[in-house]
């Protein structure tokens, strides 16, 4: 049986934090504010280092859906502003960020959907000058079992959702994010096997313009 078009997009944009469903956009009186000792202030700050000097890697990921399905593919970054998610088969999604978009494909619909990258919380990931503050909020911060994860919102928009992102603490690694959307459903990413290649192939990051 064929998948609605509303069955098929949330999949691989729940992985880069988009949401279908409506939400109010919050003021920033309705920021939820996190108690941050200053030892939490001196984490936010590896966190940050840490992001930016995370450029390129390449990895496996799984993605556990709200409702607790998984699926698994294969995750490029390339720092600034280009990102790959290619989900395996049978699986027919993919994601490409790159030029300030993100393009979605369904190739069993034959659909492609793009979408400013600044739409979405991992697009916050892409950023040259990634910053943990002004437009962005951190809202929480939790140590749990050897990990540490960072929870932030935007900072304009806060009902839109949050990405909470997990980080191994030794040695401070990324090793995931946790979506949020507006309707209070996660998605979570874990990502493993992660290399380092000295470069990307620029074809990875090419905007897909048809879904074939």
């Amino acid at each position: 049986m064929r998948r609605t078009i509303r069955q098929a997009i949330p999949a691989v944009l729940a992985i880069a934090g988009i949401s279908l469903g409506s939400a109010t956009v919050g003021s920033a009186q309705d920021l939820p504010q996190a108690r941050l000792t200053p030892a939490d202030q001196g984490w936010i700050a590896r966190i940050q280092d840490a992001l930016t000097a995370t450029t390129l890697f390449k990895a496996r990921f799984q993605q556990i859906a709200p409702d607790g399905k998984r699926s698994t593919g294969t995750a490029w970054l390339d720092r600034p502003g280009r990102m790959r998610f290619d989900y395996d088969k049978p699986s027919p999604l993919l994601l490409v960020a790159n030029d300030g978009q993100i393009v979605y494909v369904d190739r069993d619909l034959g659909q492609v959907t793009t979408l400013p990258v600044d739409r979405t919380p991992v697009g916050l990931l892409l950023r040259p000058d990634l910053k943990l503050s002004g437009d962005v909020t951190v809202t929480a911060l939790r140590h749990v079992g050897g990990r540490v994860n960072l929870t932030m919102v935007r900072s304009a928009a806060p009902a839109e959702g949050s990405l909470t992102l997990m980080f191994d603490e030794q040695p401070l690694t990324l090793r995931g994010w946790v979506v949020r959307d507006a309707q209070g459903r996660d998605t979570q990413v874990d990502l493993f096997d992660i290399t380092t290649p000295e470069s990307l192939p620029d074809s990875l990051f090419v905007l897909p313009k048809d879904a074939g």
